[in-house]
């Protein structure tokens, strides 16, 4: 079966933006409405590694989940923050976390380690 060009299935799409393991969780930190540094995000990531979270990050500012805002001042910083439309992904997201946690609590996994506290 042959798709037409500007066919794409809504799954692919999702897991396009939100694919990998990483991706929700960044969008869980911004979900705060704060803006993070690279370094905080980083931080609260725990072991991911430079290169996977910036192009992470990158791949997310390209969807238009989320914005990055260079400061040129001394010393210069970058923040993120989600978009309107990253924003908007959080009832979704908010939805899935409901169904991880019910699964986790039938699993007997009853940790949680509190970060997404804006998403669910």
């Amino acid at each position: 079966m042959q798709e037409e060009k500007n066919t794409i299935c809504p799954l692919k799409y999702l897991t396009d933006v939100f694919g990998g393991k990483w991706k929700m969780q960044i969008i869980c930190i911004l979900s705060d409405e704060k803006p993070q540094r690279y370094s905080m995000i980083k931080r609260r990531l725990g072991n991911i590694t430079n290169m996977m979270l910036s192009q992470s990050l990158k791949e997310l500012e390209l969807f238009g989940m989320i914005s990055r805002t260079q400061y040129n001042e001394v010393p210069p910083h970058v923040e993120y923050s989600l978009t309107e439309k990253g924003r908007g992904s959080l009832t979704v997201l908010s939805e899935a976390a409901k169904w991880a946690l019910n699964e986790m609590s039938a699993s007997g996994l009853s940790e949680y380690c509190g970060q997404c506290k804006n998403i669910h």
